[in-house]
């Protein structure tokens, strides 16, 4: 089993403008990431606690602590769930360049020029907000671009972006933190002003997804865009069969159902609608935020030394970790990679709750066990839970609810992050729930329910957009999609009947009887 990602023979065409335009769309991801990543180190720099604490001994309250920290996933709930209608109206591109320019620029600007907590939360909400906006819209802009054979590892560069993001904002926080001026936190987040304008920068070159203009009936323009994605005439032969392929798929799917959002929750679309949801909560709830959010908090109160080293540390390994990750993707498959990540993933949790349990806090070989599981339990996150969430989300909706769908996905994400960032505070604070270490029990079971949900539900692979719809049409349980075959030409189905009303499994026995030489006037479909 090899790891490359050379373009397979039999595809026309260069691979390498989608491939570049994907992974630069991912730069979006070092917003979220650097964003995010920041409010670590800054609520533990002593200019900052001096600055905006309310109390007398310079420290934050667990209510302040988790308003700071968890209004951003707020703003990020939000702007996804607000993500579809912007994506469907102003498109994937210029809906990107708006949610950057005007949404979250005014977010960093607040926390910028604040001085006080009350601008300085309103800020993080905004900027949350535009974050929430830009977190449905990339891997929507990349699965709609990407070509299917190397669409997994495209998708999942969101993910690598995002750990750069947050290894960048430990690095930035770690140069700053010993300022004694508002420096120390101020340049941390204007850096952020470098990353939008990369991004907006770059998008005004970049075209718009061909399924959103075939969405848009502007079959010429989808012509050009797959055409410059393909580095081929936009009249190539694989061009246009590549287009008719997606033209078809979206006549059927409007031929069998409207887009409204009560859509999404019915027949099969609703099954990857639940499995889309849960897949981005467990993303969220095997604890790695804790570790991203807090971990130089958890670090400083537990005893550690050098706590903003240990965060550089951690979020190195996140970066170098997604690598591999990416690579296998598209070879060993999703479910494996989501399988066998959450049983690492369980394994390392436990055993840093055992160790930080039953040791002294001035134990140090503990201290260097728990961070080296901590270490290890990001490597098999990063490698696997981190980018193919995003994938299979990208990869698992029908055009006429993708912006739909993946703007709820997408708001499960941040719902959950939310709560954890929320509940955080309380769970670990002295006066509270004083966990801990113990904390690390919480996240280790639910990497237990990851691995059963895993085996239940999920079975997607190696297929293009209009190739899972039969998917999960034809195939009843996730288990047995191993063995599944595409049969399906939406094509077909367009020319048989005008295919209106023609379900999946009624096409897979029209491709079936095709195979075999049966005339297609000859079968009869029944209508639903």
């Amino acid at each position: 089993m090899g790891f490359g990602f050379e373009k397979p023979k039999d595809v026309p065409g260069a691979a390498w403008p989608a491939i570049m335009i994907g992974l630069f769309v991912a730069f979006g991801g070092v917003l979220y990431g650097y964003d995010t990543g920041t409010i670590s180190g800054i609520l533990a720099m002593k200019y900052w606690l001096k600055l905006f604490s309310t109390q007398s001994d310079g420290t934050l309250t667990a209510g302040e602590d988790s308003l700071i920290v968890s209004i951003l996933s707020v703003g990020t709930f939000l702007g996804a769930l607000t993500a579809s209608p912007c994506a469907d109206i102003l498109g994937r591109r210029i809906g990107l360049m708006a949610s950057t320019t005007i949404v979250f620029c005014a977010g960093v600007i607040m926390q910028t020029i604040s001085t006080s907590q009350p601008l300085f939360i309103a800020g993080r909400f905004f900027a949350g907000y535009g974050v929430g906006l830009i977190s449905a819209m990339i891997p929507m802009y990349q699965s709609e671009t990407a070509p299917k054979w190397i669409r997994g590892a495209i998708v999942g560069s969101y993910q690598l972006a995002i750990t750069i993001g947050l290894l960048l904002a430990a690095i930035v926080n770690n140069a700053t933190k010993d300022r004694n001026d508002s420096g120390s936190y101020r340049i941390p987040i204007a850096v952020q002003f470098a990353w939008a304008i990369v991004l907006v920068g770059g998008l005004i070159f970049l075209p718009e997804t061909p399924r959103y203009l075939v969405k848009r009936d502007k079959h010429e323009a989808a012509a050009k865009s797959l055409g410059k994605l393909r580095r081929l005439d936009s009249n190539h032969p694989a061009v246009v069969e590549e287009l008719n392929e997606i033209v078809a798929n979206h006549h059927y799917e409007m031929s069998v159902g409207s887009a409204s959002y009560l859509e999404c929750f019915r027949g099969t679309i609703g099954k990857r609608l639940l499995t889309g949801c849960a897949l981005q909560a467990l993303q969220q709830l095997v604890g790695v935020n804790f570790i991203f959010y807090y971990g130089t908090s958890y670090f400083q109160n537990a005893g550690f030394n050098n706590p903003f080293i240990i965060t550089v540390i951690t979020n190195s390994v996140n970066v170098v970790s997604t690598l591999p990750g990416l690579a296998a993707i598209d070879k060993m498959g999703r479910r494996n990679l989501l399988f066998y990540g959450a049983i690492g993933m369980a394994v390392c949790q436990f055993i840093v709750a055992i160790t930080g349990t039953v040791s002294s806090v001035d134990n140090l070989p503990a201290q260097r066990a728990m961070i080296a599981f901590v270490c290890i339990y990001i490597f098999f996150f990063a490698s696997t839970w981190g980018p193919v969430a995003w994938v299979v989300t990208g990869e698992l909706f029908s055009l006429k609810v993708r912006a739909k769908c993946l703007s709820m996905t997408t708001a499960s994400n941040w719902l959950l992050n939310w709560a954890i960032a929320y509940a955080t505070p309380y769970m670990v604070d002295e006066e509270y729930g004083d966990l801990q270490s113990k904390v690390f029990f919480i996240w280790g079971s639910f990497c237990i329910f990851a691995i059963l949900f895993v085996y239940l539900m999920m079975n997607t692979k190696n297929l293009s957009l209009e190739q899972v719809d039969e998917l999960y049409s034809t195939v009843s349980c996730a288990w047995k999609s191993k063995g599944f075959k595409p049969q399906i030409s939406f094509q077909d189905i367009d020319d048989v009947n005008d295919g209106k009303g023609m379900s999946l499994n009624d096409a897979a026995d029209l491709a079936r009887v095709k195979r075999e030489g049966v005339a297609t006037e000859d079968v009869r479909v029944e209508k639903v």
